[in-house]
């Protein structure tokens, strides 16, 4: 068995896809996802984890799973919500579960806790479906894509379907191991 880590551009349907496939899978769910909230009135738009299994009208959004704002030139980051929550969340994975990381960006390629979680993470057994952003410029994110126990599949707007489909078969291998 192996991970998933899906690979796209801004928009290409990674986290719908990742959404579509957990619920193919009907296991149980672990993990963070990261939602990103609308621009305020000078550009700025607040970025929060969530644990992956608590449900979207559920999520609440304070100062405590805050990991930071950003526009397109500059970012506010806040390590300690990666290295608390990020790395809570990850390590919160059991067998039986999938271990989801939506998203693996730059951000969090300092936060120290969250990063040795994500790669402890990638060496056990518990499968692990992804997210990671398409920036090829960051060391993390590239090491992430380059472990020796995960697949990287390119997601795009043309293939996204087609993806779905073939990676339905993982989801009946993973259940298959826990079985």
């Amino acid at each position: 068995m192996h991970h998933i880590l899906l690979c796209g551009e801004v928009g290409a349907g990674k986290s719908t896809l990742i959404r579509r496939l957990l619920s193919y899978a009907a296991m149980p769910i672990s993990g963070f996802v990261t939602k990103r909230q609308a621009e305020d009135e000078t550009g700025f738009h607040p970025i929060y984890i969530h644990p992956a299994a608590q449900a979207e009208n559920q999520r609440v959004c304070s100062e405590d799973n805050l990991v930071g704002t950003c526009d397109r030139r500059t970012h506010n980051i806040r390590l300690e919500a990666f290295d608390t929550l990020g790395a809570r969340y990850i390590r919160s994975a059991r067998p039986g579960s999938i271990l989801v990381m939506d998203e693996l960006g730059f951000m969090e390629a300092q936060a120290s806790l969250f990063t040795a979680a994500v790669f402890i993470a990638l060496d056990e057994s518990v499968p692990v479906l992804a997210a990671v952003k398409a920036r090829y410029d960051v060391p993390f994110l590239n090491q992430v894509r380059a472990h020796p126990n995960a697949v990287v599949y390119t997601v795009t707007t043309e293939n996204r379907d087609v993806l779905y489909r073939k990676l339905l078969r993982e989801m009946d291998a993973w259940k298959e191991s826990w079985l």
